[in-house]
């Protein structure tokens, strides 16, 4: 199998492998499309490794069909792999009963409170929480906290967020960001989004 060498070394007093199995908080951000999907390629490696997966979908509608999510599920209860929880925000976090009164911005709120108490547990090995920049972009959700609850997670718990305008702090505390800058886009040509393409 490929592996790649680091440029640099640091002097941190961990060895190769105590540093190579470090815990990462990893944020696809910017205007190109893929950062979803980007991380959902994570989870089907961390699935493989029969890792247990949790998806928290911020934002998105419960009407948008995420291809990515049937996938996933079908694989989840498999029993090959890892598992796979998949929660949504539009269609109502499953453990809040009052959710149908709640506004948006209190079910961001609740999500990132559910992630919390997920994280405290241990309860997952990777985190995807597709949307997430947005709460914090729109002051929904501290992003000072975001950042300390994520540097004292214990265990190793690996954290993926999505979304464009990924607040500085978050991008500063990551230890992978990649921007998805849009070169071309079909849309832009008049194109409406496909299946098999978009969802």
């Amino acid at each position: 199998m490929p592996q790649g060498q680091p440029s640099v070394v640091p002097d941190d007093g961990l060895t190769t492998r105590q540093r190579r199995n470090r815990p990462l908080v990893v944020v696809h951000t910017g205007i190109g499309k893929g950062k979803s999907t980007a991380a959902f390629g994570l989870a089907l490696r961390a699935w493989n490794q029969g890792w247990p997966i949790g998806v928290f979908q911020f934002v998105k509608s419960a009407k948008w069909k995420v291809g990515e999510e049937n996938a996933l599920r079908v694989l989840g209860a498999s029993g090959e792999g890892g598992t796979v929880d998949w929660h949504k925000m539009g269609e109502g976090w499953s453990w809040v009963q009052r959710d149908a009164q709640m506004d948006n911005e209190e079910k961001a709120r609740e999500g990132w409170e559910q992630v919390k108490r997920d994280l405290a547990a241990e309860t997952y090995r990777l985190y995807v929480l597709d949307e997430f920049a947005y709460p914090m972009h729109w002051g929904w959700v501290d992003t000072d906290e975001v950042v300390e609850v994520l540097r004292d997670r214990p265990g190793t718990q690996h954290v993926v967020i999505t979304g464009r305008n990924a607040p500085g702090k978050l991008v500063d505390f990551a230890d992978l960001v990649t921007d998805m800058s849009k070169v071309k886009h079909p849309m832009d040509a008049g194109q409406k989004g496909q299946k098999g393409i978009e969802w």
